[in-house]
C-alpha cells in the first residue's frame, strides 16, 4: 500500500525490509550505528538488527570497503556508507582496483556484490568537503555501477536492486533530497531496474538530460517555460553507468536540440559523455548546439553563504539555458 514517505525514509526502510528478507546483509560506516548516521539514515537499525550486523566503524574509508570487499567474497552482502562524497578519494584504490575488477582477474570466480552508499551534493552552507556531487569520478570505470535517485520511490526500489545486485554499484544520494524528495512509495518489496533512464516530462521542442538533486529544478524549470510557450522533455538519467543510451537518443530524434544540465564541474564532466554520445549517434537530428548547465570549474563549494549561492545550480540558470538554446 503506498503512502507518502520521504526519501531518507525510503533508503532505511530498503535497508531494513532487505537486512530482514536477506541476512547475509549489513551495513557499516562511520556514526551509523548508535547515531543513527549524520542525516538519520540508518537509525534504528542497530536496535533492529545488533551489532553483529550494524557495524560502527573508525573514520577510515579505506578500510570500510576493503572489509566490504572481503565481506564479499566470502559469500556476504554488505552495505558500507561513505558519509560524504567528498571523503571517499581514500576508498578509490579499493573501489576502482580491487571491486571493480574483480569479476574480471579471478575469471569468474568471485563477485563483489557490494553497494556503496554515499552522500553527496551541495547545500546547507556545509563547504567544500561535505558538498561534492562527483559520481562523475565512478562512472569512468568499467566493473562498477553508478546509481543517482531523485525520488522516495525510486530511492527504495534501487537500493533494494543494488543489494541484490551480484557486482559493485555505488548508490549516490543528494542529502538535499533526504527530507526535500517525498512520494508515494509501497510498503512492501519492489525493485526498479538499474539501467533505465525515466522521461519525467513528455515535451516536443527540446530534451534537458538530468539527474539527481538537478531532476526536480529542471521539471521546475520546464513547467515555467511552458508558460512561455517552450516545451520541454526531461529525461532522468537514474543510471549513470551503464548509460540508456536508448531513451537518451530516442528523445533527442524527437525534440532535435538538448540541453544538459547536471551540479558537478563542466570540464570532463558526465555531460561531456553524454554530449559525445548524441554528436556520434544523433549528429544529424540537432537542430542546435548541445548546451550544457553545470556547476562552475572551480575548487568546490564555497563556505560563505552568497558565494555557495552563486556556485549552485538552480532554476534561473536552466531557465536561461533553455531560452538560449530554444532561441536557435
Amino acid at each position: 500500500m503506498p503512502r507518502t514517505i520521504t526519501m531518507l525514509q525510503a533508503i532505511n526502510e530498503a535497508l531494513s525490509q532487505e537486512m530482514e528478507r536477506d541476512e547475509r546483509v549489513f551495513i557499516l560506516g562511520e556514526d551509523i550505528g548508535l547515531s543513527g548516521g549524520v542525516f538519520k539514515v540508518t537509525d534504528g537499525l542497530l536496535d533492529k538488527f545488533g551489532e553483529e550486523r550494524v557495524l560502527d566503524t573508525p573514520l577510515a574509508e579505506g578500510i570500510i570497503i576493503a572489509a566490504s570487499i572481503g565481506s564479499a567474497m566470502m559469500g556476504l552482502r554488505p552495505v558500507p556508507e561513505i558519509q560524504f562524497a567528498d571523503f571517499i578519494t581514500p576508498a578509490v584504490d579499493q573501489i576502482v582496483q580491487q571491486a571493480s575488477k574483480l569479476r574480471y582477474r579471478s575469471a569468474g570466480g568471485y563477485s563483489c556484490p557490494i553497494t556503496i552508499r554515499v552522500c553527496c551534493g551541495a547545500g546547507g552552507g556545509s563547504g567544500l568537503y561535505h558538498s561534492q556531487e562527483n559520481a562523475s569520478w565512478f562512472v569512468h570505470e568499467p566493473g562498477l555501477k553508478v546509481v543517482m535517485p531523485s525520488t522516495a520511490y525510486d530511492a527504495k526500489g534501487l537500493l533494494l536492486a543494488a543489494i541484490r545486485d551480484p557486482d559493485p554499484v555505488l548508490f549516490f544520494e543528494h542529502k538535499s533530497l533526504y527530507r526535500q524528495a517525498k512520494g508515494d512509495v509501497p510498503e512492501g518489496d519492489y525493485t526498479v531496474a538499474i539501467g533505465p533512464a525515466s522521461v519525467r516530462r513528455e515535451g516536443r521542442d527540446l530534451t534537458i538530460l538530468t539527474y539527481g538533486l538537478m531532476t526536480s529544478l529542471s521539471l521546475d524549470a520546464a513547467e515555467q517555460m511552458s508558460k512561455r510557450g517552450v516545451d520541454a522533455e526531461v529525461v532522468e538519467i537514474r543510471t549513470l553507468a551503464p548509460i540508456d543510451k536508448d531513451t537518451i537518443l530516442n528523445s533527442v530524434r524527437k525534440t532535435s536540440k538538448v540541453l544538459i544540465v547536471h551540479e558537478d564541474k563542466k570540464t570532463m564532466g558526465f555531460g561531456a559523455e553524454l554530449a559525445a554520445i548524441i554528436s556520434e549517434d544523433a549528429f544529424e537530428d540537432l537542430d542546435g548546439p548541445i548546451m550544457r548547465v553545470t556547476g562552475p570549474d572551480v575548487p568546490p563549494i564555497p563556505f560563505s553563504p552568497n558565494l555557495d549561492k552563486a556556485w549552485q545550480v538552480n532554476t534561473d540558470k536552466i531557465l536561461a539555458g533553455i531560452e538560449k538554446l530554444a532561441a536557435y
